[in-house]
């Protein structure tokens, strides 16, 4: 009976930076569900909706609904990619630069620079060209798999470390999916909102709301492999490292 009553009042320990992690996490994984859940929201519901709405009707619509959810995305997914990136840095790359004797820096510019790269070319195709759907699907299967092979195979830390090398990859996704909403998705749609708010809708509206539409197509399919990765970091070892 001592030894319960012991045993019961003795509190495990947490460090620092256990602590740090934990709260990380947290935050990503809700800023996460928020930023994926408005992202399918938008996909499947109101995408279908608006094509139904009559004219009169959408300035109500664009001004109680639209627009805010428009603020949650955003914000919902700059803090995903923000802390879920500051997670990776300092809790999975920093500890293998220290085992390995690599560099820390050169595998986050790294990262960064073949995804922001990848978002250009899509960003590029997007809005000079606003290609068929398919076509713009094609390209993108394309890039992104060039953009994962390459830091796969040339990363300068966690090359035989799954957790580095799959959010190597799904993040690499998440990066592209938030420079689609902050550089194309929400630009183009506050065009539009704040143009048909004030009474005078923007003369390109239809092509800035089919850009939109890409972008925001493209972050929905891109979604299904980044939260594959993302679980796949801790949940199934193989995937990356096999395919070496």
């Amino acid at each position: 009976m001592h030894h319960f009553v012991m045993s019961f009042l003795v509190q495990p320990t947490i460090s620092g930076a256990e602590a740090a992690q934990f709260i990380l996490r947290w935050f990503h994984l809700i800023a996460g569900i928020t930023w994926i859940g408005l992202l399918y929201f938008f996909n499947l519901v109101n995408v279908p909706f608006m094509k139904t709405v009559d004219a009169a009707v959408k300035p109500k619509i664009f001004e109680n609904m639209t627009l805010p959810a428009l603020n949650w995305f955003r914000w919902s997914a700059l803090v995903t990619v923000f802390v879920g990136g500051w997670y990776w840095g300092q809790f999975l790359v920093a500890p293998d630069a220290q085992r390995d004797g690599g560099s820390e820096g050169k595998t986050m510019g790294l990262f960064l620079l073949i995804w922001i790269v990848v978002f250009f070319l899509l960003y590029f195709v997007i809005k000079k060209a606003t290609p068929n759907g398919y076509v713009l699907g094609a390209i993108t299967a394309v890039v992104v798999y060039a953009a994962g092979w390459l830091f796969v195979h040339y990363t300068p830390v966690g090359g035989d470390d799954n957790h580095v090398l799959c959010i190597g990859i799904g993040g690499g996704f998440g990066i592209v999916m938030l420079f689609n909403v902050w550089g194309i998705i929400w630009p183009n749609n506050k065009k539009i909102i704040r143009g048909t708010l004030a009474g005078t809708p923007p003369a390109n509206a239809a092509a800035l709301a089919r850009q939109a539409f890409l972008a925001s197509r493209t972050n929905f399919f891109l979604s299904v492999p980044m939260l594959f990765y993302m679980a796949a970091a801790s949940h199934f070892a193989s995937t990356v490292i096999f395919g070496k």
